[in-house]
């Protein structure tokens, strides 16, 4: 178990440092102003309509860094500071949650798997270690190959949200891409500002990046829980 505390400990710290950059480089480009004094609400339903999207609703929504697209509803959800602000920070934000409501409207195959795993996921990741430690610790107690099973079980649901970690990368980045090609193809923001919005994107990927490393360091060190003891 130590060396598990020290994966998660490792984990942890690259995703503060990750998550920590990621807030600097949004405030930093926050101060950035648009010349086109567009705010995010503005930039995202003209990104929409370039686009030819016109069922899709670009709303308000609390919090902070809390913006998503939701393919449910068709609603483009941007933060308050992202949907009133006219910024570089805004302008990356707002674009690449349109980037997804794009994605959706083009039927990208990424996107339709990770909404088919929406609802597995969902269920399962919550309780998947959970599950994998009570089958080992029912196989250590009684000496049960029931236990074996629930581990193996609660294996499978991890991976699950593994794979769903995963399959979130080629979103994430194709929206970001999407995002700064229209940015920049459609004259939005000047040089400066497309700099800033495309190193804040680049950051926001790197979290994602990180959750899926996370994701499947934990997969393969209970998988070695359960395989590499469990039948000693």
């Amino acid at each position: 178990m130590i060396g598990y505390y020290i994966l998660l400990g490792a984990i942890a710290l690259i995703s503060w440092l990750v998550s920590s950059t990621l807030k600097r480089k949004f405030e930093k480009y926050s101060k950035v102003q648009l010349r086109n004094g567009m705010s995010g609400k503005e930039i995202a339903e003209k990104m929409l309509s370039d686009h030819g999207i016109y069922d899709v609703e670009v709303i308000s929504t609390p919090g902070q860094l809390t913006d998503h697209y939701n393919p449910k509803n068709k609603t483009v959800n941007l933060s308050e500071s992202v949907y009133n602000q006219r910024n570089a920070a805004a302008a990356a934000v707002a674009s690449h949650e349109c980037g997804h409501a794009v994605q959706h409207a083009k039927a990208y195959e990424w996107l339709k798997m990770r909404s088919a795993l929406v609802p597995i996921v969902s269920v399962t990741s919550g309780m998947s270690q959970w599950v994998v430690f009570g089958g080992l610790m029912l196989g250590a107690a009684a000496g049960l190959g029931f236990g074996y099973w629930v581990a193996v079980a609660g294996l499978v649901m991890m991976g699950f949200a593994t794979l769903f970690s995963f399959i979130t990368l080629p979103v994430e980045y194709d929206a970001s891409n999407r995002a700064l090609a229209w940015l920049k193809n459609k004259n939005m923001v000047s040089q400066q500002e497309y700099a800033g919005s495309e190193e804040a994107l680049k950051w926001a990927a790197r979290t994602y990046l990180v959750a899926a490393i996370g994701a499947l360091a934990n997969l393969v060190y209970w998988g070695f829980q359960v395989f590499g003891g469990s039948r000693d």
